[in-house]
């Protein structure tokens, strides 16, 4: 059944990623094809790259949405399976992509479970698990949104759900979930404004408080412990941030 299965394009985005990029095209070593859209680097993500694959793109930064589907663009294959930088295939999700590549029938979409970590530490509440995420999927029935952040793929018709997981390594530790989280907000805000949102005193007093409530209490993350109580921190911290740079941009739009 090898043989006969469909084909499939491995398509990951990257910039700056010379750290973490040879691992997760390891993992990827398995599909008939690797993609890599890279929006600038400065590092040795670029040579990285290539020694895993001749399809490297320079594409400039588009918003991570738009940046997806420019990768998806450039695949060979109408089957897609998307990864990113931090993240790791494992070989139990590597063997079930390859049986539902070898059916007879295909689905337009699956989801994909993540094991998320922080540090060292894997992360599983507080809605940081199961984190499912379309990532294997037919490109002639579906396609990523264009959000500048969190993105999705819009899929027409049924989705199914894979078993193994993707690795997540996404936060070497607290300083770099502050990081990432300034960044996002950054985007976040922007492309709030650009939609119309506006910002009211509740969204920068109440939201946050709800986001650590929700992240904490409902959602169980005290039972990752200290790191749960970061996570939901910092998830107030990312609510509070984006709102408030919301309203600076209003201000200075004006």
């Amino acid at each position: 059944m090898e043989g006969k299965r469909r084909p499939v394009s491995a398509v990951v985005i990257a910039k700056n990623e010379e750290r973490r990029i040879a691992g997760c095209l390891e993992s990827l070593s398995w599909a008939d094809e690797i993609v890599v859209v890279d929006s600038g680097s400065t590092d040795g993500t670029v040579e990285t790259a290539r020694r895993f694959t001749d399809k490297v793109f320079p594409v400039p930064w588009k918003g991570f949405g738009p940046q997806k589907q420019a990768a998806v663009d450039l695949a060979t294959h109408d089957t897609v399976l998307n990864v990113d930088c931090d993240e790791r295939v494992t070989p139990e999700l590597a063997d079930e992509i390859r049986s539902i590549l070898s059916a007879e029938a295909m689905l337009p979409g699956y989801s994909v479970p993540r094991r998320t970590f922080l540090g060292g530490k894997e992360i599983r509440h507080g809605g940081w698990y199961p984190d499912r995420t379309v990532r294997l999927f037919d490109r002639t029935k579906a396609r990523y949104s264009d959000d500048l952040v969190h993105e999705r793929v819009v899929v027409s018709g049924e989705v199914g759900e894979c078993r193994g997981h993707l690795l997540h390594f996404s936060f070497d530790g607290f300083s770099d979930l502050l990081e990432k989280l300034n960044r996002y907000s950054d985007i976040s805000a922007r492309q709030m404004r650009d939609r119309g949102r506006r910002c009211g005193i509740a969204d920068v007093t109440l939201r946050p408080l709800a986001a650590f409530l929700k992240t904490y209490v409902l959602r169980l993350g005290f039972l990752d412990g200290f790191d749960g109580l970061v996570v939901s921190a910092a998830t107030a911290l990312l609510t509070f941030s984006k709102y408030a740079k919301l309203r600076e941009l209003t201000r200075t739009h004006r």
